[in-house]
Parts: structure tokens; sequence; C-alpha cells
């Protein structure tokens, strides 16, 4: 090979690396908007902190209708401090952090969570509860949550293995009508009495 011809390829792969450098990057690395929401939730979408949901796994769909919740303020926001990276920053919630998203940042954001595997809380639970928290699910939860509450495709969120306090919190909502719930949900709520709602959450909580 004469000394020409070998400066033309040594000159195109000097040229050409850097771009297929560039694209690897940024392929792996998240968006900044991303990134944030590791923040709070973790870099594979896990907190073990109990109020925080486990959002990885969930389906795009079920992520993008929870995030247009809090846009639209039909879902509480709490305020709530930064877990990972930058703890100093100012405590904010879901609805100002869903306000500054486009629809195509969100949907994206709900793709990227929807990829990683769930990833179930380790925590205790009141063992004497799960047969007739099963037995609750089964009869009138389990139309819209598949496998016990574990089914990512029924769109519906993933109840097995999400944190009890996180449940907890979000079952007050719905009784207390500050999360808006459709009618079908409705209509079971009002059949469950109190033990029942412990039993539920127990045997979620089984699912590790």
């Amino acid at each position: 090979m004469n000394k020409k011809k070998m400066n033309k390829k040594t000159l195109a792969l000097i040229i050409f690396l850097p771009l297929v450098s560039s694209v690897f990057c940024s392929a792996s690395t998240p968006a900044k908007y991303i990134t944030d929401c590791m923040d709070c939730h973790g870099k594979e979408g896990f907190n073990p902190e109990a109020d925080m949901p486990t959002i990885a796994g969930a389906s795009a769909t079920y992520i993008e209708s929870t995030l247009f919740a809090y846009k639209d303020g039909v879902r509480p926001a709490v305020t709530s401090s930064y877990r990972f990276g930058d703890t100093s920053k100012p405590a904010t919630d879901m609805k100002k952090i869903v306000d500054a998203l486009t629809d195509t940042q969100i949907a994206k954001i709900a793709n990227f969570y929807a990829k990683k595997p769930f990833i179930a809380a380790k925590q205790t639970f009141n063992q004497a509860l799960v047969a007739k928290g099963q037995s609750v699910h089964e009869s009138k939860c389990k139309r819209c949550h598949n496998d016990g509450g574990s089914d990512p495709y029924d769109d519906s969120g993933i109840l097995a293995g999400q944190h009890s306090h996180y449940l907890q919190q979000s079952i007050k909502y719905y009784l207390d009508g500050s999360r808006e719930m459709d009618r079908k949900m409705r209509q079971m709520t009002e059949q469950l009495k109190a033990g029942d709602w412990d039993a539920l959450i127990a045997f979620y909580a089984s699912q590790q």
C-alpha cells in the first residue's frame, strides 16, 4: 500500500471515529430530563425509601397517563426533597416537574422506564392478612390488575411489590377524593371495608 493511500485511510479514521463515539455516547446517556427523574426515583426507577413508588417496569401507557394526570392537576403532587444527586436543590413536586416537560419528553420518559425491569420492595408485612388480601384481590381487583397486581400490560400500574407506605397514601387520596378514579374503581372501593384495604396491602407487599 502506498503512502498516499495510507494517509487517506488514516484521515478517514480520524474523522469517522469521533462521530461513531458521539453516536454511541448519545445513545447510552439519557437526556437531562430523564436523569432529573433519577434524582428522586433512582437510576433504575427504584428508590428504597417507602414513600417513593417504583416506576420501572410499568407500561409506557400507564407512566405517560400518570404524568399527564399530574400535569392536569387531577393527581395530588406531594412536595418532596431530592434523594440522589444534588440533594441541596430546593424541594419540588411532580406537577412542577411535569409542567416543564413537553409531550414528547413525557413519552420518552415513559418509554425509558417501561423498558426497565420492575424491582419489588423488600419490606415487612402482616403474613396473617396475606390470604385474605389475595381473596379480596381475586374478587374485587383482578379484573383491572392482572396476575396478583404484577402485570404491567394491563396498563393499571404494578401493585405487587410496591412500597406499602406508598400504597397506603394512594388509597387515602382515592378515598378522600384527592385522586381521581374511574367509575369501575369507585364502585369497587365502595364495597371494601377498612380491614380489606389492610389485607390487600399485605398481599401486595408479600410479593417480593
